[in-house]
């Protein structure tokens, strides 16, 4: 019906401005103002043809049609405000929102509390029904009790909002319940985000405040987490720029029956803010012969073109744990808190960590170096030092557990005019779940492997190399050697450091 009146009312626009009268100009009939264009709102197609005979009678008596000395367009703006609210009334809520983003008027027009409590008691007032009645229903409140004159303006257009959103929240919530017990993650991740129409954007702010919103182009989902990818030939300049945020995108409104648009009014939710002051000055993890990377935390890739020290590309690289909340619940300026923990029971607290498992991935454009999953760990109480608690992975005296990397590993990267290969770099994904199956500890990661120097194992004539990662909750440090013979390298050794600080914030303990 939407659609109908709004087909309806660009005829009719169309029609005024194929006129061009003002309103009490020529051919006009006395009374209100539009009474005085020639024009009903509920009968579109019949103004343009009253407006032509009114031109040709007056032309057909005077010789020729005569036009007033001075010219006012006809213009929604010039509208009264009644008008405009009549129209408005007639708008569903996507269309009433994009209204209010024309203008400064037509956003305090588009708040008017009595068009939005129809929409709203419209949508959450009580069916009628032979069923028992369940609890929304119950709390939903009836359209007699709603109220319009004592809210302040904008009022219901909130409250309309936030239900939508609060019923948006439930539905993902749903899809998010069922847990795969190996991963501890939610099993249809890749379904929420796919009825969610969740998208990403990055906000980047120059110092004097401007802004430039850029949409994701290339998205690859992976076991464990998705990269995102931001590139183009109409970046700002970088000495300009002063922080990027990080934002999932839906729309206001979710309709699982219909595909999600991208065109209508969408919510921003912060996932992260960066600080690109001093990004030269930051983590370089790698480069070849046309770009640098930097690595910003959390999982944040920049690539710089190295002749320009401009922008090339934005990688951002996102754990599947929480991803779906934090890209939905939050707003535009404050990202998602997550619900307060509740302390896990310790059932042998003198023993230290047991019954941990532990998932790692490594990859990069679709190619998986590694993915491991190593179960029954544990670590002793006395294994504390330096505020962490050491977890042994992958045992460097124990030849058995060492494991290969596949294929020759490196970080893929491309924009709209080149694409490249960054070697020894890629990125690493990792899921710690506790004794009890629940998520303790993730991230997803650009990394890069270092060269240590010859390694001091007698079973290995190879070059060894490193890689580590350190975040707010732990460390990871593997350890790795290239095998000549085989043109492959082996991981000899994988140590988790464990923040005491997290394990005490977890488990309710004093360690």
């Amino acid at each position: 019906m939407a659609t109908g009146r709004g087909r309806l009312l660009q005829q009719l626009w169309r029609g005024l401005q194929a006129l061009r009268l003002p309103p009490g100009g020529a051919g006009a009939a006395p009374g209100t103002d539009g009474e005085a264009a020639g024009f009903s709102f509920r009968r579109g197609p019949s103004t343009r043809c009253a407006g032509r005979t009114t031109l040709k009678q007056r032309a057909g008596r005077g010789g020729r049609c005569e036009q007033p000395s001075t010219m006012h367009p006809v213009s929604l703006e010039r509208m009264p405000s009644e008008i405009l609210l009549k129209i408005f009334s007639y708008l569903d809520a996507v269309t009433l929102l994009c209204a209010g983003c024309v203008n400064r008027r037509f956003y305090h027009l588009a708040n008017d509390n009595f068009i939005w409590i129809r929409i709203y008691s419209t949508a959450f007032s009580p069916k009628r029904s032979n069923w028992k009645v369940n609890s929304a229903e119950t709390t939903a409140v009836s359209v007699n009790s709603l109220s319009a004159e004592d809210k302040e303006a904008g009022y219901w257009k909130k409250e309309y909002i936030t239900k939508q959103r609060a019923s948006v929240k439930a539905a993902l919530a749903q899809v998010l319940q069922p847990v795969n017990p190996y991963t501890g993650l939610p099993v249809k991740t890749k379904e929420a985000l796919r009825i969610s129409g969740l998208g990403w954007v990055i906000i980047l702010k120059e110092k004097n405040g401007k802004e430039y919103i850029m949409e994701h182009i290339d998205l690859s989902i992976n076991d464990s987490s998705v990269t995102i990818m931001w590139y183009g030939k109409n970046w700002p300049q970088l000495a300009t720029l002063s922080t990027l945020d990080l934002c999932g995108v839906t729309p206001v409104f979710m309709d699982r029956s219909k595909t999600p648009s991208k065109n209508g009014p969408r919510w921003h939710s912060l996932i992260a803010k960066y600080n690109l002051s001093n990004l030269t000055e930051s983590t370089m993890i790698g480069w070849d012969r046309l770009i640098r990377i930097f690595c910003l935390h959390p999982g944040l890739l920049v690539g710089l073109w190295k002749r320009e020290e401009e922008l090339a590309f934005v990688m951002a690289n996102l754990h599947f744990h929480h991803l779906v909340e934090k890209s939905t619940l939050g707003s535009a300026t404050v990202p998602y808190e997550l619900p307060p923990h509740t302390p896990l029971l310790d059932d042998n607290p003198e023993y230290g960590l047991h019954g941990y498992q532990l998932h790692v991935d490594m990859h990069s454009g679709g190619i998986f170096y590694m993915c491991g999953t190593f179960r029954s760990l544990f670590t002793k109480k006395g294994s504390i030092e330096n505020g962490y608690v050491k977890l042994v992975v992958i045992s460097f005296k124990n030849n058995t557990e060492h494991l290969p990397l596949i294929g020759k590993v490196g970080l893929s990267w491309r924009t709209d005019v080149f694409d490249g290969c960054i070697k020894s770099c890629s990125i690493m994904d990792v899921t710690l779940l506790d004794e009890y199956g629940k998520p303790f500890w993730c991230f997803s990661s650009p990394v890069c492997m270092r060269s240590s120097g010859p390694s001091d194992g007698p079973n290995f004539l190879g070059h060894t190399y490193y890689v580590d990662y350190v975040d707010s909750e732990g460390k990871v440090h593997m350890e790795l050697v290239w095998i000549k013979e085989t043109e492959e390298y082996f991981i000899v050794s994988l140590v988790l450091y464990l923040r005491i600080a997290k394990i005490n914030h977890w488990f309710g303990t004093t360690y």
